[in-house]
């Protein structure tokens, strides 16, 4: 579990296909390696991964990503040099600033709209239908891992209006229109809506 709240960004140090597996080494600030164990979860760009080698003396880490999860989110449209976000697993005792992430993407959103202004950026985010009865105006959502409020849900998706602070940590200020980002739904919304619409659904069926 995750909460959200990005802790640092890393690099793209090397990508090696083996097999059905791609290898993302990442280049991290040592800082942000200490005391983590092989088969720990860490969340890049809001994909929960499994560490599968690292040294935090050098500040690298790497994971194996399979298939399904790179063509399903924008892991597979990383190259080398690409910046990414990237979160350690949630303990118990931490702070949670922000929501609880599973690390689990449902979907992609394209950039549609990015304005900038002096004290923030206002982003408008297109994305499948079918997953905006899920999104509420003011709500949670994570995008690229970073835990967000949802600012106005639109007929073709949202929009986020980000501070100066989550562009300076976090990827966000570097995208630009056309890219396309992670998207995991806020779940405890999912849970409530989904446990309605079943429900209501076998209400009126029986009736």
């Amino acid at each position: 579990m995750f909460t959200g709240i990005v802790q640092t960004t890393a690099q793209v140090r090397e990508i090696r296909d083996e097999g059905q597996l791609r290898r993302l080494t990442l280049a991290v600030p040592p800082a942000n390696l200490q005391a983590l164990e092989r088969g720990a979860s860490v969340a890049i760009n809001g994909v929960c991964l499994t560490a599968t080698e690292f040294d935090a003396a050098a500040g690298w880490v790497s994971f194996d990503v399979i298939a399904e999860t790179l063509s399903k989110t924008n892991l597979g449209k990383l190259t080398v040099g690409s910046k990414v976000n990237l979160e350690r697993s949630l303990t118990f005792g931490s702070e949670l600033g922000g929501h609880i992430v599973s690390g689990h993407i449902q979907t992609t959103a394209i950039l549609s709209s990015l304005v900038r202004e002096q004290h923030k950026v206002s982003m408008q985010l297109s994305l499948d239908k079918r997953f905006l009865p899920y999104i509420l105006d003011k709500g949670f959502i994570a995008v690229e891992g970073c835990s967000l409020t949802v600012g106005e849900v639109t007929e073709h998706g949202f929009s986020l209006y980000l501070i100066p602070e989550t562009l300076a940590i976090t990827t966000l200020g570097d995208k630009r229109e056309g890219d396309i980002l992670n998207i995991e739904l806020d779940q405890q919304t999912l849970t409530i809506i989904k446990t309605v619409e079943r429900v209501m659904a076998e209400r009126f069926s029986n009736t």
